[in-house]
């Protein structure tokens, strides 16, 4: 089994000053799902994309995004030695629900381990050795895709989830909504001095948060079909567990669907059941 140090990355940080708007803009523009935070060159925490996308729907707040801090969202990083197998770093992601570890050398932080690099691992040296079937989740969430915003957002925040399946009403699957979908619609809506919301009639504009929850804002007018990804990538059960991993490096998401022989959607596979799938290995 490799170890920690062998697939880690040098740490991307940003300064615990920094805003929302500024981290929203750099997840967005390098495509990463999180960052370091440091305290004055320290690393200290960590800020991830679920973790902002959570905060991000469910606030209420009249603060524009720049007027928030990223030290209420951020976390205390867990972290492990660089020497740790990597199927140790994986039960422990999965043990603490978390997503990344801090590796450390001589109590120093060094790299960052992600479910990504797991993942990495796992399709460079696992080829033909498990099935999609066998560590797929049979469940996934979904909502018809003219569903309005605020009933999706409410779904994604009861369920702490980050993506949900579109259907149209002859059951067909035909796109998702992720949280960098809704970041993009907040950073527009963030930029605006006001967002109409007719929820009072004394009252016509709030916040942006507010109104990704409103069902009278644009929360509620808004179809999420007009944001959705128009496409899910999808694998067959039958397919190897390690090249699906590649699939989803390459393509730069978290899951895939999964589908049966008759072409159905049975499932999702993410990044989290393939190191579910490392973490037993010895």
């Amino acid at each position: 089994m490799d170890i920690a140090k062998n697939y880690m990355n040098a740490p991307i940080t940003i300064s615990n000053t920094s805003n929302l708007s500024k981290v929203l803009k750099k997840i967005i523009d390098e495509k990463k799902s999180r960052f370091l935070v440091t305290d004055n060159g320290n690393i200290t925490k960590i800020i991830t994309e679920k973790d902002l996308g959570l905060f991000l729907l469910s606030d209420t707040t009249e603060r524009k995004l720049d007027e928030i801090s990223i030290e209420e969202i951020s976390k205390k990083i867990k972290s492990i030695d660089e020497n740790t197998p990597l199927n140790k770093c994986a039960q422990q992601m999965l043990e603490a629900g978390i997503g990344s570890l801090a590796i450390k050398s001589n109590e120093k932080i060094v790299g960052i381990i992600t479910k990504s690099d797991l993942v990495r691992y796992f399709a460079n040296s696992h080829l033909q050795e498990k099935i999609v079937g066998e560590y797929m989740s049979p469940y996934y969430a979904w909502q018809y895709s003219d569903s309005s915003i605020s009933k999706i957002v409410l779904k994604m925040i009861d369920e702490k989830i980050s993506r949900i399946i579109l259907r149209d009403h002859d059951e067909n699957p035909i796109g998702i909504v992720t949280f960098r979908d809704l970041f993009n619609l907040s950073l527009k809506l963030g930029e605006e001095e006001d967002v109409l919301d007719n929820s009072d009639p004394l009252i016509s504009v709030i916040f942006p948060r507010k109104g990704f929850i409103s069902e009278s804002g644009f929360g509620g007018t808004t179809k999420v079909s007009e944001i959705m990804s128009p496409k899910i990538v999808s694998v067959q059960y039958d397919d190897d567990l390690a090249k699906t991993g590649q699939l989803l490096l390459d393509r730069n998401i978290n899951g895939a669907g999964v589908l049966s022989n008759n072409n159905n959607l049975i499932g999702i596979i993410s990044k989290t059941d393939m190191v579910k799938a490392l973490a037993f290995l010895k």
